[in-house]
């Protein structure tokens, strides 16, 4: 059974490592890689640290690329690989352009698509912009969905997805984030070595399209007034590589001694500091499903999530893109023990580092 496994940015990359890593080693697979290298640098250090070596590389990223350019490059690139190689499944991860593209390929070429991460929703098709609408669009096109959780299962089934093309399976970020948290990793030389450790660490990421502009501004405000507030506190913020987060960034947080902006990190160590943090301030989708593996409550900068099982678990709460929400809930983290102890002990409900054996049974039963 021939598979081509498609992803293009360092998310994906992440949580379809695991499951490229087993497909390769089923004999009753012939496994290929297709990137699209929506995101170049970014990406490498994945493919790198997993040891998976693409056996089609598009590198269609460019400066200042617009996703009318990443959709129409993706999509002219990944279309004469499938006609030419005609596999018997396309796999695809989230909610990125290239997860879009990918599908609406297998599907100009009647190949089926399984769809990772199936059926997360806001249910607002502008939050968060693109992802969401590229979720709805790649689950209109897939021919299975391997739903991390019963919720995405139920949002699926609402949209009239037949029960027998779901299956819960867990999210595969958790299968890759408890294999690399125990590879050894040294923090030192990373842009850190000012950060006491001895305090409470605040692990920031921000890089959200929709949080761009005065949301953003109002976030990094609140950031900077909370570490001026706690002396007990470091605060580190790898920046996004996008010069529009780097530059607010720059402007509201690099004169704070005691927040450390430094560049993203490579997954190795970024699991690491995750395992030290003592909580998490995040705009990411992924963030809310790895910081409650190890432990680490997480506050959303966001309005709305994707992922409201974290929220009901206990695990995240959602503070918002507001300056005044943001304070509020990191403040009741940071001086109520109570509460920080049963959102770090909560039970992180996606899933429990099988999801990609799950996710392989199901293609084999299939094929049966």
């Amino acid at each position: 059974m021939k598979i081509i496994s498609v992803f293009g940015t360092r998310p994906e990359a992440i949580k379809m490592a695991p499951l490229v890593k087993i497909l390769e080693a089923c004999p009753d697979i012939e496994s290929h890689v297709l990137v699209t290298a929506q995101h170049r640098e970014m990406l490498d250090q994945v493919l790198n640290l997993f040891y998976i070596h693409p056996d089609y590389d598009l590198n269609i990223m460019r400066h200042g690329q617009t996703l009318e350019g990443i959709t129409t490059a993706a999509l002219e690139g990944i279309c004469p690989i499938l006609r030419d190689q005609k596999p018997d499944l396309v796999l695809v991860h989230g909610d990125t352009t290239t997860t879009f593209v990918a599908a609406l390929a297998a599907f100009y070429e009647h190949i089926p698509c399984g769809h990772v991460e199936a059926g997360l929703r806001t249910g607002n098709k502008y939050a968060p912009f693109p992802e969401e609408m590229n979720r709805h669009l790649t689950g209109a096109l897939a021919d299975y969905h391997f739903a991390p959780t019963v919720i995405a299962q139920e949002n699926l089934l609402r949209e009239g997805i037949d029960d027998s093309r779901i299956i819960v399976t867990g999210n595969t970020v958790i299968d890759a984030l408890l294999e690399v948290v125990e590879k050894p990793c040294s923090l030192e030389g990373l842009g850190l070595d000012n950060v006491n450790w001895d305090k409470r660490i605040i692990l920031l990421t921000c890089h959200r399209r929709g949080n761009w502009g005065e949301p953003m501004q109002e976030i990094f405000s609140a950031v900077r007034e909370i570490a001026e507030r706690y002396q007990d506190v470091e605060i580190i913020f790898p920046v996004h590589k996008n010069p529009i987060v780097r530059n607010a960034a720059q402007e509201e947080l690099g004169r704070t001694a005691s927040i450390h902006l430094c560049e993203p990190l490579d997954y190795l160590p970024f699991s690491h500091l995750i395992n030290r943090s003592y909580l998490v301030l995040t705009d990411s989708g992924g963030m809310q499903e790895e910081a409650p593996a190890l432990g680490k409550p997480v506050l959303v900068l966001r309005e709305t999530t994707e992922r409201p099982e974290a929220i009901e678990a206990g695990t995240a709460l959602l503070a918002g893109n507001k300056k005044e929400g943001v304070i509020c809930t990191t403040q009741a983290l940071l001086e109520d023990c109570s509460l920080y102890q049963k959102m770090a002990k909560a039970i992180n409900p996606y899933g429990d580092g099988h999801a990609s054996q799950r996710i392989l049974e199901s293609i084999l039963n299939n094929k049966k």
